[in-house]
């Protein structure tokens, strides 16, 4: 696999040359033939000569109702941002091919460390979308137990959990246990020496350890094409592990191509980088405004991309779904949504105190201080409304 993946990168350095100057994330939708893809845009089928699935109605069904809710959940989020109920919120739009279908070839005991935009994985593992909205109204720290679903906390640092998913993945192969790491990260976060380090930890000491860069093609108002002279695939051949760009709005391609990641790091043969070429259809956070920085037309092709609706093709045309089918998950989502509206709008706010909790083992004088001082602040405040 790894002599395949660098006979690839080799080949693709002249197209990334004559990219540069221009908008290379759109020019390399049409001319990089390295694009693993099993679904058209157009829902039409296509096969690869190293990467398949072979899935039951029913399987194709469950990718298609995963992305259908993870959507859903996501706007809410956004909604209730906006009407106050949130403090921020990171939209998903776009991008649920490539959560869903990477975290469908995961096996329960893999290991995931998200950033702060995995959604859709979320909800794959098993977590309640209440508390990834918690976390963002700012009631909890997190929600769940990592140990649990084996899903880590999100990260908002930008690349550092990287290094965290490669140490783990480190003591997993030296504990000899059967499993993989997965950690997710954005097109921006390849930037960050901390990301080029778990790369070089990782290739070292053959880490079983999968990094799943979303490329969604703006780091916040920076093209992609601004942060790397090369797909940021070919990232992975400088540090000696193979590396894949998948069409990332193709959910069938994303789980063939994460599956067999999973299976190369966890036969022992290190780590691996997949590179999911998709498109944030929102704002980078509900702080930002994405149209400042993008235009019109780059929105609208890459709608045209739709994951959710090049499954919803597939779908039709295979027969394996009709419109009941799709009204009903319709209406399982609205019925999620109402749930999770109701119960955000109940979250008690937390005593304000609770921010000088946890943070020394066995307190601290200077943490107590600062608690008192808060406290008086605050008094002093509601005696203030009071008169």
């Amino acid at each position: 696999m790894k002599e395949r993946a660098a006979a690839k990168q080799g080949g693709d350095v002249s197209v990334a040359r004559t990219s540069t100057g221009q908008d290379a994330s759109r020019a390399s939708t049409d001319i990089d033939a390295s694009l693993v893809q099993l679904l058209t845009p157009e829902g039409e089928r296509r096969d690869h000569p190293e990467y398949s699935v072979d899935l039951t109605p029913e399987e194709l069904r469950e990718l298609y109702r995963d992305m259908a809710k993870a959507r859903r959940v996501d706007a809410e989020g956004v909604t209730l941002q906006r009407q106050g109920e949130l403090g921020l919120w990171p939209s998903l739009l776009g991008q649920e091919a490539a959560q869903v279908g990477s975290v469908r070839a995961l096996r329960d005991e893999d290991y995931i460390f998200p950033s702060y935009r995995e959604h859709g994985v979320a909800l794959g593992r098993g977590i309640d979308p209440l508390n990834l909205l918690a976390m963002f109204r700012g009631v909890n720290n997190g929600g769940w137990d990592p140990a649990e679903n084996n899903f880590h906390l999100y990260t908002l640092v930008i690349g550092a959990h990287t290094l965290h998913a490669t140490g783990y993945a480190m003591g997993v192969a030296k504990d000899g246990a059967d499993l993989s790491v997965i950690t997710y990260f954005g097109d921006g976060a390849t930037s960050q020496g901390d990301v080029s380090e778990a790369f070089n930890f990782a290739a070292v000491y053959s880490a079983p350890v999968v990094f799943f860069c979303q490329n969604n093609q703006w780091a916040i108002s920076e093209p992609a094409h601004k942060q790397s002279r090369v797909p940021l695939y070919q990232r992975a051949s400088g540090f000696g592990f193979p590396g894949v760009r998948v069409d990332g709005n193709d959910v069938l391609a994303v789980l063939a191509v994460t599956r067999a990641a999973l299976e190369h790091t966890r036969s022992g043969q290190g780590p691996f980088l997949i590179e999911a070429f998709t498109y944030r259809m929102g704002a980078h956070t509900t702080s930002d405004d994405a149209t400042r920085y993008r235009d019109a037309d780059e929105l609208a092709e890459w709608a045209g991309k739709d994951p959710i609706e090049r499954l919803k093709s597939y779908l039709r045309t295979g027969g394996w779904a009709d419109e009941d089918f799709f009204d009903g998950v319709e209406a399982e989502s609205d019925r999620t949504a109402q749930r999770i509206r109701d119960a955000v709008r109940a979250m008690p706010d937390p005593d304000g105190t609770a921010l000088f909790e946890h943070i020394y083992a066995d307190g601290h004088a200077l943490v107590e201080e600062e608690r008192v001082a808060f406290t008086d602040h605050v008094a002093t405040l509601a005696a203030a409304e009071v008169a």
